[in-house]
């Protein structure tokens, strides 16, 4: 996994370079996310999944091979149930995930400050999710009014988080 000192970005001057960009290529996350993981600067190609208060799907993903991308959950912005603990972080950082990002609520936030790789999530809920494996993988998703493609790529860092369709060029 690269690590974060060494990733050629800043969110900000994406940002400049970018904001007369009316395309839809380039995309700015709403600041609505807290950062939870040890790694707070992270990119990669983005792999969506769409899931309501049940993290099957979460944990099957990164029990798989990251290579380096980046996992986006809509999981519907709910604040009931936390679809990443500590066990499926750790899980990410072993599997080359670059970071994850919820749109939902994470847990066992001690553990996951110490888990090498970017998580951004709404917030903390110790409650945990139903097991009924439902969630679908790989499509569009809107996530705080921002669409997300499979592919696109997430740039985050403490200023925040833009999405693009091809990768940054350096």
């Amino acid at each position: 996994m690269t690590e974060a000192s060494a990733l050629p970005f800043a969110t900000c001057d994406l940002c400049d370079a970018h904001k007369n960009d009316s395309s839809g290529n380039f995309r700015v996350l709403p600041p609505v996310f807290m950062d939870f993981g040890a790694v707070q600067k992270f990119s990669g190609q983005v792999v969506t999944l769409k899931c309501f208060e049940d993290n099957t799907l979460v944990k099957a993903t990164v029990d798989s091979a990251g290579a380096g991308r980046v996992l986006v959950v809509d999981g519907g912005a709910s604040l009931r149930r936390a679809l990443l603990g500590g066990n499926l972080a750790m899980a990410a950082a072993r599997n080359g995930w670059s970071g994850v990002v919820i749109d939902g609520c994470v847990r066992d936030v001690a553990e996951l400050a110490q888990c090498r790789t970017g998580i951004r999530a709404l917030a903390a809920m110790p409650m945990p999710t139903e097991k009924r494996q439902q969630g679908q993988l790989d499509l569009t998703v809107q996530i705080q009014g921002v669409w997300i493609r499979p592919g696109d790529w997430l740039y985050a860092d403490k200023d925040g988080m833009v999405l693009m369709h091809e990768a940054a060029v350096a």
